[in-house]
């Protein structure tokens, strides 16, 4: 349904997810290796990053697809970050394409990602006020409810996954979410890989053929920081 990538560590530009590996996200836009539901993510794309004098995270996004953005080679050889978010979409059928349904999706500090389908009747009620009326940001709104309210990162998402799950078994809910400084991901019925190296990569797919990539479980949490990586199922 989409495919997304998110990096912590030493500042890189966001051309480090997008156009610069062989398998980045803007080949994964028209040729992805391991998806599994759908064969072009041509529905919009975003990325989004953090810089030290704003508050909040910076975002851009569209709803061409990555390869017709002119202006996007320039901007992302130029931001720079930590911490580095992208997604490039396949639009869930009979949902909107418009920009505020395109990942990643804001609320204060956080960004998210989703990469699959949920019925949005299985998320309204731990929901907030969502960006868009497509799924993906019911699913962040759930989310981002329950990281207001004080909840540690990964106590929200498993929350709000195992809450989806039960009342949408079919569920696809592949999520990435930082604020920052950690990561989360959860692995929920599509392709997760991490890589460490000098930080920690985490993404739908590998975006080149280095060793190193490892696939994350179905059905398990990630949670990554400057301290390492912990995996653990989502019972």
């Amino acid at each position: 349904m989409c495919r997304h990538a998110a990096w912590l560590g030493p500042a890189r530009a966001v051309s480090w997810l997008v156009g610069e590996p062989e398998h980045g996200l803007m080949r994964q836009s028209y040729a992805p290796r391991m998806q599994r539901y759908g064969t072009v993510n041509a529905d919009g794309f975003g990325i989004g990053w953090y810089d030290g004098s704003r508050g909040e995270p910076v975002r851009y996004r569209r709803t061409v697809p990555i390869w017709a953005d002119a202006n996007l080679p320039g901007l992302a050889s130029v931001a720079r970050s930590t911490c580095l978010m992208a997604a490039v979409r396949s639009a869930t059928a009979g949902m909107p394409i418009e920009e505020t349904a395109t990942a990643p999706f804001a609320d204060g500090p956080w960004l998210l990602s989703h990469n699959g389908r949920v019925r949005r009747e299985a998320v309204r009620a731990l929901a907030g006020d969502p960006e868009s009326l497509c799924d993906s940001a019911w699913l962040a709104s759930a989310v981002f409810a329950r990281l207001r309210a004080g909840a540690p990162l990964g106590d929200a998402l498993t929350v709000v996954v195992r809450h989806a799950a039960v009342e949408d078994p079919p569920a696809r809910l592949n999520l990435l979410v930082t604020g920052g400084t950690e990561i989360a991901a959860v692995a929920w019925g599509d392709t997760l890989f991490t890589h460490l190296d000098e930080g920690v990569l985490v993404a739908s797919e590998p975006l080149d053929d280095r060793p190193g990539w490892q696939a994350v479980p179905d059905r398990t949490l990630l949670l990554a920081s400057p301290d390492g990586v912990l995996i653990t199922p989502i019972d």
